[in-house]
């Protein structure tokens, strides 16, 4: 059965992982970025990622920070796939994960409390607005035979295991895991629309990007054995590992309001390197 698919941060990292799974699958994708240099090469591969399939796509430009951009992807994404939508997948967060130098708690100026604006409301605002507005198309979807279409949301490790001056990132991704758990019961009981949220560990996507598709990088690049040595699975996540996730939070109609966590045995107490 070929899905129909809307996919927030879908032109890199994790996000353009999924975008191309799903194309490849044979499903149909709508992605929202606000990168236009990325959107433009995703573009340009969605073709060969399809490979022949009967898969169609759109990527279209949406700054998630802004909600009447929000509402305007929305309704061409509602025209697009005749009121039908199978999966929502929240994924989009802002690039730069930590504050700059400048913006930590006890720097002068609001510099770091616009900063904090922005990624709550994309990190966090944008996907409670756009689930809100896609239940109807939910209710009309079908992920599988017996059941509505279904909300994912990704959330990260760092939800329970900050860093300095992650606040804004860690604050973002712990409301996604509440807004998960409160959404799943309101739509689960009202619309049997069911919500789940994938935490990823260690997610390595230094290849999943303009650039790196220009010099060849390869996955492994950028990884040192140290790296690889401290997971117990032995080796760093892949944004394959996370689509696989995706998979079955979509198929399995018994499985709402949990938090699949994805990572390779590391676990949730340990801190990240700079």
């Amino acid at each position: 059965m070929a899905l129909k698919v809307l996919l927030t941060g879908g032109a890199r990292g994790i996000g353009r992982g999924l975008f191309r799974h799903f194309l490849r699958g044979g499903h149909h994708v709508i992605i929202l970025d606000s990168n236009t240099e990325e959107l433009d090469h995703v573009r340009s591969q969605a073709e060969k990622w399809s490979n022949g399939s009967k898969a169609t796509w759109g990527a279209l430009q949406c700054d998630l920070s802004k909600r009447e951009e929000i509402k305007s992807a929305f309704n061409t994404v509602e025209e697009k796939f005749d009121g039908k939508l199978d999966v929502l997948i929240n994924n989009a967060f802002p690039t730069t994960l930590s504050l700059s130098e400048d913006r930590r708690m006890e720097a002068d100026g609001d510099a770091m409390e616009q900063e904090w604006d922005l990624k709550i409301a994309i990190g966090l605002t944008a996907p409670f607005i756009l689930s809100r507005l896609c239940i109807p198309l939910l209710v009309a979807g079908s992920s599988t035979p017996n059941s509505p279409g279904t909300i994912i949301n990704i959330s990260s490790t760092r939800a329970y295991q900050a860093e300095s001056d992650h606040e804004a990132y860690s604050t973002a991704k712990a409301g996604i895991l509440g807004l998960t758990q409160s959404m799943s019961i309101s739509l689960g009981h009202r619309h049997k629309i069911r919500v789940n949220v994938i935490i990823p560990g260690w997610i390595h996507v230094q290849d999943e990007s303009k650039a790196a598709d220009e010099k060849g990088t390869e996955w492994k690049e950028g990884l040192s054995k140290e790296d690889i040595a401290w997971h117990p699975a032995g080796r760093v996540g892949k944004a394959d590992d996370i689509a696989r996730a995706v998979e079955y939070l979509v198929g399995s109609e018994f499985v709402t309001g949990q938090e699949v966590v994805v990572d390779g045995g590391v676990g949730r107490k340990m801190v990240y390197p700079e």
